[in-house]
Order: C-alpha cells, then sequence, then structure tokens
C-alpha cells in the first residue's frame, strides 16, 4: 500500500486522505532510516513516566546565539531504560538529566497521530565526559581571554574576617555542617544566608542573583562563601558555567567555595579566592583564619607590652638621671646663690654699719647745734623767758601795764606785775 501511494501524483480531483499522506511520510523514512543511527544532541527536557518509560527532548542550539536550531522528541522505553540509565551513570557518576549533550544511537520512527520521534537504544557515556571537558576548557579559555581570571585571588582577605555572605540551600546538610561547625568555635561569627537553589533547573539563575543581592551590600560582609554537599559529576556541571565562574571571578569581595566533591575541581573553584573541598571546611578555614588573628593579636599585644615595659624602664632610668643630674645643678647653684647672698649680707651689714655711722654722726652734731639752742643753754647765759598769764610768750606789742607776767630764770621763776611797757628806741 505504501509503496504505491509514494508513486501516486494528485491534483484537485485525484486527491489522497491525510492518512495516506503520513503513511507515504512514514515508509519514506523507515526505508531510509532502516538502520540505528548516533546522532549527538542536548537533552533540553526529560521526563520518567510511572509507567517506567523516559520520554527526552532534543535540541541543537546554534554556536552564537544559543537558539534552537533543530530540535526531535525522543523516547527511551521502560524495557531499555534501566540498562541505558545504569550503565551512563556508571561511566560518568551523573544521571541522565536536562542540560547533559549526549552521544545516542536512536531509531528513527514516525506515528500517523505523535509524529516524528526518536527511539533511543544505545547511549555512549564518554561523550558526554569529553563533552563536559571540552565545556570547561572552553570556560576557562574564555575567562582567561576576558582578563577576569586571576581578579578574585587578588583580593586581600579583610582582617578579622567575621561578617559571613553564604549562599547555600538552607535546608542541606551542607549548611547544616557548615552552621554546627562554626558554632563550636569561640568567635561570634555573623552569617547571612542568601538562599539559593545548588542544582537542577533554576540553580545557575539563582547562584547568580544571590551573587547580585550580596555585592549590593557588599560593605555588610567580609567573605562570601558557596557551599554544597557532595553530589554528581552533573551537579558540579554547574559550577563550571561560564555565567557562575565569571560572576565569582569579579565579584567584589573574595569567595570560597566548599562545593563537596572530594576529587573535581569545578572551574568556579578554580577563579575563587579559596578553594575547600567541603562546607565543613570552609567552616574550619574561617575558625584557623580566625585563630590566626587572634595569635596575631596577642603577639602584637605581647610585643605592646614588652615595648611599654622597655619604655617605662628607659624612662624611669631617663628620669633618675635627670633627678641626679638636676639635684647636682640646683646644689650648684644653690651654693652659689648662697655665696652671693652672704656677699651681698656682708655688703649690706657693712654699708648698714656705715650709714649708721654718718647718721649718728649727723644727729651728734644736730644734738650740739640743738643743745646749743636749747632755752636752758640761754637762761644760762643770763637770759629770761617771759610769759603772759596764758603762758604764751609775749613782746610789747601785746602787753600793758598791770598785766601779770611769769619771768622764767635758769634757776626760778618769777611772777611780777607790769608797771610800765616801753619799746626799746
Amino acid at each position: 500500500m505504501s509503496h504505491t501511494l509514494r508513486d501516486i501524483a494528485t491534483t484537485p480531483a485525484m486527491s489522497i486522505t491525510l492518512l495516506d499522506l503520513q503513511r507515504m511520510v512514514r515508509a519514506t523514512l523507515e526505508s531510509r532510516f532502516d538502520m540505528p543511527r548516533w546522532i549527538s544532541a542536548e537533552i533540553s527536557e526529560l521526563k520518567l513516566n510511572c509507567s517506567g518509560h523516559c520520554y527526552l527532548n532534543l535540541v541543537e542550539k546554534g554556536v552564537t546565539d544559543g537558539a534552537p536550531r533543530a530540535e526531535a522528541r525522543a523516547v527511551i522505553w521502560r524495557s531499555a531504560y534501566a540498562a541505558i540509565a545504569s550503565k551512563f551513570e556508571v561511566a560518568t557518576s551523573t544521571k541522565l538529566c536536562s542540560g547533559l549533550r549526549v552521544l545516542v544511537c536512536v531509531v528513527v520512527t514516525y506515528h500517523e497521530v505523535y509524529g516524528f520521534s526518536l527511539q533511543i537504544v544505545d547511549i555512549d557515556p564518554s561523550y558526554t565526559l569529553g563533552e563536559v571537558e571540552r565545556r570547561r576548557r572552553q570556560t576557562i579559555a574564555q575567562l582567561q581571554d576576558d582578563g577576569v581570571w586571576d581578579m578574585n585571588r587578588e583580593l586581600d582577605i579583610p582582617r578579622p574576617t567575621l561578617r559571613v555572605a553564604v549562599i547555600s540551600s538552607r535546608t542541606a546538610a551542607g549548611h547544616q555542617d557548615f552552621m554546627n561547625e562554626l558554632r563550636r568555635t569561640p568567635y561570634n561569627f555573623s552569617v547571612t544566608l542568601f538562599e539559593s537553589l545548588m542544582q537542577g533547573d533554576g540553580a545557575e539563575d539563582n547562584i547568580i542573583h544571590a551573587l547580585e543581592l550580596i555585592a549590593e551590600e557588599e560593605t555588610n560582609f567580609d567573605i562570601v562563601a558557596i557551599i554544597r554537599g557532595g553530589g554528581s559529576t552533573s551537579d558540579l556541571a554547574l559550577f563550571d558555567s561560564y555565567r557562575i565562574a565569571s560572576h565569582v571571578a569579579q565579584f567584589p569581595l573574595p569567595v570560597v567555595t566548599g562545593i563537596g566533591h572530594d576529587k573535581d575541581i569545578s572551574v568556579t573553584d578554580m577563579v575563587a579566592h579559596t578553594m575547600c573541598k567541603t562546607p565543613t571546611a570552609v567552616a574550619t578555614l574561617l575558625a584557623e583564619m580566625a585563630d590566626a588573628e587572634l595569635s596575631t593579636i596577642e603577639h602584637l599585644a605581647q610585643q605592646l607590652r614588652d615595648s611599654a615595659v622597655m619604655r617605662i624602664g628607659n624612662e624611669r632610668l631617663h628620669l633618675e638621671r635627670s633627678t641626679s643630674e638636676l639635684t647636682r645643678t640646683t646644689q650648684v647653684a644653690l651654693n652659689g646663690c648662697n655665696m652671693r647672698l652672704d656677699r651681698a649680707e656682708e655688703s649690706i651689714r657693712n654699708e648698714s654699719l656705715n650709714r649708721l655711722a654718718r647718721e649718728r654722726n649727723h644727729l651728734d652734731a644736730a644734738e650740739a647745734i640743738v643743745e646749743s639752742s636749747s632755752p636752758k643753754r640761754i637762761l644760762n647765759l643770763g637770759f629770761a623767758i617771759v610769759r603772759d598769764s596764758m603762758g604764751e610768750i609775749i613782746n610789747l606789742d601785746n602787753i600793758n601795764s598791770g598785766d601779770n607776767i611769769s619771768i622764767e630764770l635758769a634757776d626760778g621763776r618769777i611772777e611780777s606785775r607790769v608797771i610800765n611797757a616801753q619799746k626799746q628806741k
């Protein structure tokens, strides 16, 4: 029937049904692709049905813009899924999931109702491993070409390092291990969680968004820790993302990773300031840095104490020497002052005695003058002092006949009355 329909020419008068067309397409595909073919593609979607069948969507993206250039539905029937999935996981330590590029052996099928699809009958895990490594190398080369490969490692970690921004899932065991390890330390770490998916769809955007939020508050933190527990190789592939690695490499704060992979190192680990194997190791590193800082502070404090003791000792010795020198200098100055005072005292005493002698001589001379002019001496010479009744010395201008007068002589006094008062011509 199909071979017959394939050669039929159609006209408006001679048409065929949709079913006939679909059968022609199916017959053509089945005859052209009668053998399985190996193809490479990226898994854009994967859903494991409860029936056991695995339904996928395969896509081929443009190299430059990443836009889909080809797309097809695919299926792994339940009868083959367990063997194919196990083979892939054993070889790659990764479960089949979206985002992986795979090399699969497919049978081209076409159904009149469901259309074109691919039935996956085998898989080559080595291709995926090689593709992962190719992408890693491509990411590394791009970061180096961008000139950002060493930027985060060149940052200085603030001291002390106590304010930590953490990117992790809140419920992840790795986050709990990290916090428990910090709580065992004697230090008061300030930890702020920026919650994010750490695997699966949306994890890349979540982590980048968390980094952007931290960058907006960078002055509130000393360091960033990206942590998650162990996982498969496919989980690690997330941290080979160019977008995440580029953000970490150019981040303004030092970034420490503890992604939980013992064997493999992601590109994000490579560009981060410091890489640790596990979240617990990140906490241990923070504690060790705090220990080192405390040790440095204690060492500096001891140096300061030793320096202070030495300085005090030197200053005490200098003070003692200065005190001794001051005492000696003061004593010399005091002796000099005492000598000058003694000389001044002697000089003042001599000058005073000379002055007293001169003044005594002056007084003696004055006394002699006064003595020679004293009334008693004059009276002894035969003179008399005449006073009126009031005791005032009188003269002819203020005395009259009949006034009582007192005449003072050298050896006594005479009371008398004026009989006649006459001025001498």
